[in-house]
């Protein structure tokens, strides 16, 4: 019922009926007009039906020979549209016609090169993805055992450097003066201490980045279970799930809290860690603190390798990071997050 040859017909039918109703009006003027022309009213009727039995008949057959014509140019056009919906871009229509019809076929034909050129793009661009996804993982993984090798060196090599000379004056001193040898001994202890903290935070750094399947609540928990076996630090600690959190965000945040505790082991000399984790009016909040010996923010100018990148993780995910610090009373890291809507 809303095919276009059922319009056209009714359109030609309509048009001959009116055509012969005005023919009719026409010849009953005559007639009112001219009463002795020798018309009756009934000979102006069937004359008037004969006309439009005619008229509607080649009304008819026109109608349906246009229609027809029409109705399989637009089925090209429907069926290469429904080529171009299933992906194959390569197909064209042939149309030889100049008018609106085939103006639109020509139209189409340089839509299909359009999104075959698109195509092709996306396939380079995906490519090309490939390859700087494989140059960054590469560049990543090299700058961080540069800079765990930087690490090394500069800190635990020279801690172990000055154990074995600082054993090696505390052995030939020993019979000599004992009390010296004692104050030597208590710094080789200390000095051990100290390297013993670098490893511990360097083997942190080594651990995947990467949950592994785990929630972010469980692989928090998970760290600070490790950290507690194998350090003196006590922590206290409040994570809660979150729900409206993105791969990312999660992969971000444990990447951050392993950073801090990574400097605290390093730098603070702390012996207590509060960790807080929770999603509250749409926002996921994250602070840790630590009772350790702090440092002045203003001197420092924020250029600790590990201060930076917190900084940066946290900005990639739309965060706001905040670091209050003062010597000899801790340093604070507070992080605001904005959590996903429940329809995302």
């Amino acid at each position: 019922m809303t095919s276009i040859r059922l319009w056209f017909i009714q359109t030609f039918l309509m048009m001959a009926f009116i055509t012969s109703l005005i023919f009719f009006i026409g010849l009953q003027i005559f007639l009112f007009v001219v009463p002795d022309s020798g018309l009756s009213t009934a000979m102006t009727f069937w004359f008037w039906l004969y006309s439009f039995v005619i008229m509607a008949a080649v009304g008819f057959y026109f109608s349906l020979r246009g229609s027809y014509v029409i109705k399989g140019r637009l089925g090209d056009i429907l069926l290469f549209i429904a080529t171009l919906r299933r992906g194959k871009f390569t197909e064209r229509i042939q149309t030889d016609e100049k008018d609106e019809i085939g103006l639109i076929s020509e139209e189409l034909n340089q839509l299909s090169e359009y999104l075959q050129d698109q195509v092709h793009s996306l396939q380079r661009l995906a490519e090309e993805k490939t390859e700087l996804s494989k140059t960054a993982k590469s560049a990543a993984t090299m700058e961080e055992r540069q800079r765990l090798a930087r690490d090394l060196h500069d800190v635990v090599s020279q801690q172990l450097f000055a154990l074995s000379m600082m054993s090696s004056a505390s052995l030939r001193c020993f019979d000599q003066d004992p009390e010296k040898a004692r104050k030597q001994l208590e710094q080789i202890s200390e000095i051990a201490g100290k390297a013993q903290g670098e490893m511990r935070a360097l083997l942190l750094h080594l651990r995947p980045v990467q949950l592994s399947g785990e929630s972010l609540c469980e692989g928090i928990i998970k760290l600070i279970r490790e950290l507690k076996q194998k350090t003196n630090l006590a922590f206290e600690a409040s994570v809660d799930e979150i729900e409206h959190i993105s791969q990312a965000a999660e992969e971000h945040i444990f990447r951050i809290v392993q950073e801090a505790l990574s400097n605290i082991l390093r730098h603070a000399d702390a012996t207590k860690v509060k960790l807080v984790l929770a999603e509250e009016n749409r926002y996921i909040h994250l602070y840790i603190g630590d009772d350790g010996k702090g440092f002045d923010i203003h001197e420092e100018k924020m250029a600790s390798y590990g201060l930076k990148t917190m900084r940066e993780r946290c900005e990639q995910i739309g965060g706001t990071y905040n670091i209050r610090s003062k010597a000899n009373e801790g340093t604070y890291i507070e992080i605001r997050i904005p959590a996903l809507r429940r329809e995302e």
